[in-house]
């Protein structure tokens, strides 16, 4: 059974960042991509970016390239989203999600998901 495990969530200040990693257990061979979701309250939830485990291939939102940097540690099983520069507007609960078979925006692709952890960019 894959289990996700978030942590790195927290306030900060616009401008300042954070990173988030979700280590990852039970990975099966057909697990091919690691993504990050998130949602703001009354939103709907949002892909922001997602990483192959075997080639490392990257895929971004628009509102978050050039800012946000998804990585892997395929030893350590564990995804990270390096968030810098950040923005009120990025304030969410963000979500790791496992077992899409290729780097994929729609959330319904994925078959595993992490409890979530809240980030709050303050003005």
């Amino acid at each position: 059974q894959v289990q996700l495990v978030e942590s790195g969530g927290g306030l900060v200040q616009a401008g300042g960042s954070l990173r988030l990693s979700c280590a990852v257990s039970g990975r099966t061979f057909s697990s091919n991509a690691m993504g990050w979701f998130r949602q703001a309250p009354g939103k709907e939830r949002e892909f922001v970016a997602a990483i192959t485990w075997n080639g490392g291939s990257t895929y971004y939102a628009d509102s978050v390239k050039g800012r946000f940097t998804i990585s892997r540690d395929n030893a350590k099983n564990t995804v990270y989203l390096q968030m810098n520069s950040l923005k009120p507007e990025d304030t969410a609960v963000y979500y790791c999600a496992a077992g899409a078979k290729a780097t994929s925006l729609y959330a319904s692709l994925y078959d595993y998901w992490g409890q979530g952890t809240q980030v709050t960019v303050s003005s």
